[in-house]
């Protein structure tokens, strides 16, 4: 499964670079994977020890992961595999490091002093970028970039497309499915609803065409792919549990929708359709 994967990879790559840690003064690893090598560190006495959460707080990763496997049984969740890792990860870090003030958020709600947590910025790389360039083409389309998973709420959004009648709306999904329950699912729907488009590669090409970028996912510290959107000059509906929602002017160039509701996807769709809002 890959939640198996996922923790069998990290465990295997933690011991690894624990095993070949050297004495240095300061040590930043990523979460999920560093808790042998945070360990090494304080015993090699480290001044610094600090850890990158790249996701909120690891019990609200677990619980929004539950949410949305009740509204989509489609595939388990790595994130229960992986709570315990992270808690004791949290244990052993001086510091934590966050990407966005919904991970911070998430820290102080579960009792984290604020002094043990550093904010730094994430931009998109530098070739996200309007060009000016015209659309080439007629079809609206949409946008997704990154795992087609039910945590990132893809199945929600296929959901909420298929609900539109219109001909000319294409839904893109720049990724690929990591379960046979997603794979099945996203290849139903294609077979169903033929403007449903799955295309991995790289994802700028499809940027510049599109007309809206979607990102509903369930959690998400912060989310790339949108940013990498508003960068190219397209607007953005995501999810209030999506890190990157500080960047958006609400209502301008994006909407913070709640999380999972698929009947306010639905009608932000609709409505960026028929030019009511976010004209990109």
């Amino acid at each position: 499964s890959p939640a198996w994967r996922y923790w069998r990879t990290s465990v295997e790559f933690d011991s690894y670079a624990a095993r070949v840690m050297r004495p240095a003064d300061h040590f930043v690893a990523f979460n999920s994977t560093s808790l042998a090598q945070l360990r090494a560190a304080k015993q090699m006495r480290f001044k610094s020890i600090s850890l990158v959460a790249a996701n909120s707080h690891f019990r609200r990763v677990t619980r929004q992961h539950e949410r949305a496997r009740r509204q989509y049984p489609l595939e388990g969740s790595w994130s229960t595999r992986l709570l315990k890792r992270n808690l004791l990860e949290y244990k052993e870090a001086d510091r934590i490091l966050v990407a966005s003030r919904y991970v911070w958020e998430s820290f102080v709600e579960e009792g984290f002093p604020e002094d043990v947590l550093s904010l730094f910025p994430l931009t998109p790389d530098p070739r996200y970028a309007f060009n000016g360039a015209p659309r080439s083409s007629t079809t609206f389309d949409i946008v997704y970039v990154g795992s087609l998973s039910v945590a990132k709420g893809v199945p929600l959004l296929i959901d909420a497309v298929r609900r539109l009648a219109h001909d000319d709306i294409r839904l893109v999904l720049v990724g690929g499915w990591r379960s046979r329950g997603m794979r099945r699912f996203v290849e139903q729907a294609r077979a169903e609803d033929p403007r449903i488009e799955v295309a991995p590669g790289d994802p700028l090409p499809r940027l510049r065409e599109a007309r809206l970028c979607v990102h509903p996912a369930y959690e998400d510290g912060f989310a790339y792919a949108p940013a990498e959107a508003l960068a190219c000059g397209v607007p953005v509906i995501v999810s209030e549990d999506t890190g990157m929602k500080d960047l958006i002017d609400s209502g301008r160039d994006g909407l913070i929708l709640p999380t999972g509701d698929r009947v306010a996807l639905t009608e932000a769709i609709e409505a960026a359709y028929r030019g009511e809002i976010l004209r990109g």
